[in-house]
């Protein structure tokens, strides 16, 4: 053990030995967290604590793997005793063990994801005669997903209700529910309230696992959103020996419910409570570093935190101005290749970050035109793929026969000449018996107005389900998922098909079996039951298939947790990044600016920023300004590459050549933060030219007249904290904002 902790650093090795009361490590990015982690599980076993009476908690099965993987490096076979998982896979594991305690649901619960859960939505609308163009389901879906996340139930949600929309969205909720509980599924946010409420609700149970887990470990704490929060908080009541790891700079998921004040109160709610930073960075260089510090500091409600590393200086941030997207997309294919074949760096130390997915287009059409190799991180999924969610669906129901949305998918699939009449009367038949349909399928001879074919065609798929809920008790996960292919026709149609695109999903089939196989390998007990909550729980990026020969391109929010030795940051333009919805709300500023911080700390060795005079997106060209945070990075760490003699070509002319690469030809980046640069695509306001002291007036035409309180900078590049009635302290820049002084 004390070879382990000697490799660490003072502020890491105290983080480790803390073990008694509360604990919260702010983690910058790139600073050992894992390892601080992983070395304090096996010091905690290294002390006598037994390894099922600790809690480990991450967001990602990627980050749940690697840490387990290293814990049992260190600690051997003890490791599979600890409680090591996502948050999404613990609520699953408990509610195996104790959702019976919950009215109306049983152990052997399905899980569905967002598609399952969409279908759902989707046919609540249709029964209650609601417009899916003024009730969207994706819209609905979220507005359910929220209110469970904040740990609304179907009551609660109702008495918030406060307009006919959010009234009819709750009667959506309340049907939604009716059909999951008859299904006995649940969806994603099901896993962490109804885990939440049945500790609160259950005294015999809350205490069962407060007594049982004596040491909490949570990773990414600011990304925790009410429903963890509380989760977490309820289990370590009685210890209080919770450690939280984050770094409030990284919270960047606040659209999808997590709560950046758990972190920051994290001290207010244990007064107890131990901190420690740590700023000591292992990724990146100090030029990076530099930058990404430069650009946070802007952000006004943060724990003042400063990265910074023994590595080399490194070389400057090159940025590159673009006249379009496709000029910007050119740029980025041209220094790869200029980089692969000159410095011979593999394509797949790189990668291309950017806010949105509409800005992968262009990139694709650049990368495909010079021959770049290239995997995007959030494209067709592979459990997306018909194919696969096809023989999930024949799982599911193998293992729950009331899944009536897996039922559904797989009844006419492959082909057996059950069209939407018959559907229609089974659904009708139960429903109006109050029976899972499962039920009306395997007794057709009891509903009304089927033919003969169809009663034969019902009665097969019937004897497949039970022929094969018989044999999955005893089959590996792997034989089980062959024999169902098989046995259902679902193979034999794919082959007789005999094309190419069924070539591919029989090879996607194959691969769904490694997974099988793979999955065993884990040490998990090779079950149905095991199988479907594995997959059911994995994460995009668990999926994502980073290769060595490939760059990568993927969104900012996709790229958290990963670091390559080459980044281009793109799309650094105001109204792209940060984002148009963005500019008018402090907080959403604010979180798009710890995005950027995000996205400049991928980088290890070099990074390129680049940004466009004008940009086509759904349809329309509209220009920009370079993006504010642009102007937050100090003049002297960036310099601006030129592409020397040419303007942007067409893609069917010959490509550019970049003259030199990685740094490109050069000159001083002093013009991003003076009027030329900025001039190039719309004026700034004129406020940039005053020069604001404290107590000064200013009137914005959002928020009124305030008072200045803080200034920071000179000239143009000014910032201040303006208090305004009733609408808070506003950080701004004077450069960019409407200011006016009174």
């Amino acid at each position: 053990m004390h070879h382990l902790l000697d490799r660490l650093n003072p502020e890491q090795l105290a983080a480790v030995k803390h073990t008694e009361g509360p604990l919260l490590i702010m983690a910058g990015a790139g600073s050992g967290k894992t390892r601080v982690l992983t070395c304090r599980i096996a010091y905690l076993l290294d002390q006598g604590v037994a390894p099922y009476r600790i809690l480990a908690i991450t967001f990602t099965n990627k980050a749940a793997a690697e840490m387990r993987e290293r814990v049992n490096q260190m600690v051997g076979a003890q490791a599979k005793d600890i409680w090591l998982s996502t948050f999404h896979a613990f609520c699953a594991k408990f509610l195996r063990m104790e959702i019976e305690n919950l009215p109306g649901y049983k152990r052997n619960f399905v899980i569905y994801d967002s598609g399952d859960s969409q279908s759902v939505i989707k046919s609540c609308l249709k029964e209650l005669n609601l417009d899916d163009k003024m009730f969207a389901p994706n819209a609905t879906q979220s507005a359910i997903s929220n209110a469970k996340n904040l740990l609304l139930d179907v009551r609660d949600f109702a008495r918030q209700a406060d307009n006919f929309h959010a009234e009819k969205v709750g009667e959506v909720y309340k049907l939604y529910q009716q059909k999951l509980e008859a299904y006995n599924a649940l969806d994603f946010d099901d896993l962490l309230m109804l885990t939440v409420q049945l500790l609160q609700q259950n005294q015999t149970v809350r205490e069962k696992y407060q007594n049982k887990f004596q040491y909490i470990m949570v990773d990414e704490y600011q990304d925790t959103n009410r429903a963890q929060y509380l989760l977490i908080r309820i289990l370590a009541e009685k210890h209080h020996n919770l450690c939280v790891v984050g770094d409030a700079d990284q919270s960047i998921y606040g659209w999808r419910g997590a709560d950046i004040r758990n972190i920051l109160d994290f001290e207010s709610d244990y007064p107890q409570a131990k901190s420690i930073k740590l700023e000591q960075n292992y990724r990146s260089t100090q030029v990076i570093l530099d930058a990404a510090n430069a650009v946070i500091e802007h952000n006004a409600d943060r724990k003042p935190k400063s990265l910074w590393t023994d590595n080399q200086a490194g070389e400057t941030i090159s940025c590159y101005k673009a006249q379009n997207e496709q000029d910007e997309a050119h740029f980025i294919a041209d220094t790869m290749t200029k980089l692969n074949m000159v410095y011979r760096r593999p394509f797949g130390s790189m990668a291309v970050l950017y806010r949105t997915n509409a800005q992968s287009r262009a990139l694709e059409t650049a990368f495909n035109y010079t021959g770049i190799p290239y995997t995007i991180v959030g494209g067709v999924k592979f459990y997306d793929r018909k194919e696969i969610r096809d023989i999930m669906a024949y799982l599911r129901v193998i293992f729950n026969p009331e899944d009536t949305v897996g039922l559904l998918r797989i009844i006419n699939v492959p082909r057996r000449g059950i069209g939407d009449t018959t559907i229609g009367r089974l659904m009708a038949y139960a429903a109006e018996n109050n029976v899972p349909l499962f039920d009306a399928v395997s007794n057709p001879d009891l509903v009304p107005g089927l033919k003969t074919k169809a009663k034969q065609e019902l009665e097969s798929l019937a004897a497949l389900i039970f022929t094969l809920l018989g044999k999955a008790g005893t089959l590996p996960v792997k034989d089980l998922i062959n024999l169902t292919m098989k046995e259902s026709g679902y193979l034999a149609e794919l082959e007789k098909e005999d094309t190419p695109q069924a070539e591919s999903r029989i090879e996607n089939l194959k691969e769904l079996l490694t997974v099988a196989k793979q999955y065993v390998t884990e040490g998990i007990e090779d079950n149905l039951e095991n199988f479907l909550s594995h997959v059911a729980l994995v994460a995009d990026i668990d999926t994502a298939e980073l290769a060595e020969d490939r760059a990568t391109l993927m969104t900012l929010h996709s790229a958290k947790g990963l670091e390559f030795p080459i980044v281009f940051l793109t799309g650094l333009e105001e109204g792209i990044f940060p984002h148009t919805r963005t500019l008018m709300n402090e907080e959403e500023l604010a979180e798009e600016r710890r995005l950027c911080y995000v996205g400049l700390t991928r980088a290890q060795q070099k990074l390129y920023l680049t940004y466009t005079e004008e940009r086509t997106l759904y349809g329309n060209t509209v220009r920009f300004r370079p993006s504010p945070f642009l102007t937050e990075i100090p003049p002297n760490l960036m310099d601006a590459v030129t592409v020397t003699g040419q303007k942007a070509s067409s893609f069917g002319q010959p490509a550019r050549k970049i003259m030199a690469a990685p740094t490109g030809t050069v000159h001083s980046f002093n013009a991003i933060h003076s009027s030329g640069i900025v001039n190039s695509s719309s004026a700034v306001h004129s406020s940039g030219a005053v020069e604001w002291r404290t107590g000064d007036k200013a009137q914005h035409p959002k928020w009124g007249i305030g008072t200045v309180i803080q200034v920071r900078g000179i000239g143009e590049n000014q910032e201040v904290h303006i208090a305004f009635p009733n609408n808070g302290v506003k950080t701004l820049s004077v450069k960019f904002a409407p200011l006016t002084k009174v």
